[in-house]
């Protein structure tokens, strides 16, 4: 099949304008198998990006809100997350991925999804689309090809990632691109019919991914969680860092300086939300590359543009910056909310929420039930918004570096209610490697299945490795030799409780980061404990009265600082156990859990009791 067979002369020439071979046989192959009505290629131009926008209102993807800008999407009602369950690795014979990554052999996996998508997309127009993965004209840059018949998933990307058709041109005619399959499927009331075929499969060989019958953007748009599967893979070859974490920069009062750090954090733990702290300066909430500068520094980029955001709880107190964007006129996607008279609706937006209207599950009322008797609340759990980073008023002005900005932390955080402290600094570069690998994490509503279990998660992330664990725990050690301007590494806990209540405020993360800031440019002490350098109360003190203009107390500083030692051996103990089954895991690993669980035994042994304050090891001079 030519091309000339399958599309207009307009659209022919722009795709035969790259000069590649390449994404031409890639177009004419997916044309052949989803046999699309029609196809229409999209460059950088403005045209063909508002195209794409007025034809996901047409389609009935989207429909307009009040708001000038602003649009609203509903994915189906069982489509409301990442699927983990259909999402497989596509490996061949000899290849290994970390030990609780989902695998298929890959020809079996491509004969069936392959038979999924034979005429899946007859009667539709698919949708040729060019983007960018980190700034244009970078060494970070890695192009990438979206095949879509869904109008609502090229508007998202176009609102999250950078264009690329110009970026496809300068390949010369190579290869050396990522490239995504996506079709929403047949359709009913709008959303998909066949979540029984919902598939999303991940091609190593070919850098390449399926995803089919779903719509909810974590499924359905490639360049994103299924882009970063791809992208560790070739990182973890090419000696740099393909991360799960924010980059935000740092900006303290009265210091005429800016200090980047970049987090890890699982989905819905508060990654968003640091990034985007009062005062800081925003680059990317999601996904980071991070390589080696020119003078031996740490060097990262936002992969994305834009941000596509859980929505719950954002409000003008607590995400000031966001909530002023998203209740404002700008281009901007609603999900899965609430919409009563044109204006969207969410949990947590310290607002009255109407007592009907429309939402994931159609006409909606209070105290309606889903089929199984569960009530379906106004807005979904993982509702989200997608926004472009640069309408914010706290973007930061070199976001789009093609070099990157230096990066002189890395945050490991979760969701943990009774052990993790809220801020700590690792006692080395392999400590923190350590720390960074051993996150537990208590699960939420980004990812279906059941909330509250304590799940493992090292760096944040475990569910898009496409290497063994041993693998990636060894480029990250290798990191910290490469450059030569140290990097220190903290963990962070926002989630701590007592009998059922939270020990931490919701801007107490704020101090928390602002004294990260500090440790880096070493003008604050620290008191060693057995895991890792924890603050002063002193200094915490005096960062809650000049920041956030709190009284911070003795008390709370002990309930939330105190090393609950029984509870971290418990953890030290789910961890070794875990790691016992992976494969080939490196010595030092080993070596710091030995001296980890040392070190707790040996204070649990020096103090007589189980639960120690931190002024009780700062007078011990441990």
């Amino acid at each position: 099949m030519a091309l000339k067979d399958i599309m207009d002369e307009k659209n022919v020439e722009k795709l035969e304008a790259l000069g590649n071979k390449h994404v031409e046989k890639i177009v004419e192959e997916f044309a052949s198998i989803c046999k699309p009505a029609k196809i229409t290629v999209l460059t950088d131009s403005q045209e063909d990006i508002d195209y794409v926008k007025g034809l996901s209102v047409e389609n009935g993807e989207e429909s307009k809100l009040g708001i000038d800008g602003h649009t609203i999407h509903f994915d189906g009602y069982f489509d409301q997350a990442r699927d983990k369950g259909n999402t497989q690795i596509l490996l061949s014979d000899g290849v290994k991925v970390a030990k609780n990554i989902n695998t298929m052999e890959r020809e079996t996996g491509l004969k069936e999804v392959l038979g999924i998508m034979d005429g899946i997309m007859e009667g539709k127009e698919m949708l040729v689309c060019f983007f960018c993965l980190g700034p244009t004209n970078s060494e970070f840059s890695i192009p990438a090809l979206q095949l879509t018949d869904s109008a609502y998933v090229a508007h998202s990307e176009y609102i999250l990632y950078r264009s690329g058709y110009g970026q496809f041109k300068k390949l010369e005619g190579s290869d050396k691109f990522f490239h995504f399959v996506h079709s929403v499927g047949e359709l009913e009331n709008n959303v998909c019919k066949n979540i029984d075929k919902r598939r999303i499969y991940i091609d190593l060989m070919h850098n390449r991914v399926f995803t089919v019958n779903n719509q909810y953007a974590g499924n359905s748009v490639g360049l994103k969680k299924l882009a970063l599967r791809l992208a560790i893979k070739k990182a973890n070859e090419e000696n740099w860092l393909t991360e799960h974490m924010f980059v935000s920069g740092i900006h303290p009062k009265g210091k005429d300086r800016v200090t980047y750090f970049t987090g890890a954090f699982p989905s819905a733990c508060g990654k968003t939300s640091t990034a985007m702290l009062p005062g800081n300066t925003v680059i990317g909430d999601d996904i980071a590359y991070i390589r080696v500068g020119s003078e031996g520094e740490a060097r990262a980029v936002n992969v994305e543009q834009g941000i596509f955001g859980i929505i719950r709880d954002i409000n003008a107190k607590g995400d000031p910056y966001i909530f002023s964007a998203i209740t404002s006129p700008r281009e901007a996607i609603f999900s899965n909310v609430l919409v009563k008279d044109g204006k969207p609706h969410w949990l947590g937006m310290n607002e009255e929420i109407p007592k009907a209207g429309i939402n994931h599950s159609g006409e909606w009322t209070e105290g309606k039930k889903d089929e199984a008797g569960n009530e379906i609340t106004p807005s979904h759990k993982n509702a989200r918004y997608t926004i472009r980073i640069n309408e914010l008023e706290n973007a930061d002005p070199h976001a789009d570096d093609s070099k990157g900005v230096p990066v002189s932390g890395f945050i490991y955080g979760g969701r943990d209610s009774n052990t993790t402290i809220p801020v700590a600094e690792s006692l080395s570069w392999p400590h923190g490697v350590f720390i960074g690998v051993t996150i537990e994490s208590e699960t939420t509503a980004a990812t279906l299945g059941a909330e509250g279990k304590l799940v493992h998660n090292p760096m944040s992330n475990i569910d898009f490795l496409t290497v063994p664990l041993s693998t990636y725990i060894n480029s990250h050690l290798r990191f910290g030799e490469y450059i030569d301007k140290p990097i220190k590494i903290f963990s962070t806990n926002y989630f701590l409780k007592e009998e059922g209540e939270y020990l931490n405020g919701m801007l107490d993360k704020k101090i928390w980061l602002l004294w990260m800031e500090l440790r880096v440019h070493n003008e604050v002490e620290a008191i060693e404990t057995p895991v890792g350098w924890i603050p002063k109360y002193a200094d915490l003190k005096e960062l809650f009265k000049t920041y956030l203009d709190k009284d911070y107390s003795e008390e709370d500083y002990n309930k939330q600082f105190a090393l609950r030692l029984s509870k971290y051996l418990a953890k030290f103990d789910r961890i070794e156990a875990i790691f016992k089954e992976e494969q080939d895991i490196p010595q030092v690993f080993w070596d710091h859990l030995e001296q980890q669980k040392e070190r707790l035994n040996a204070a649990k042994e020096q103090f007589g009791k189980e639960v120690i304050l931190p002024s009780e090891f700062e007078t011990s001079g441990q």
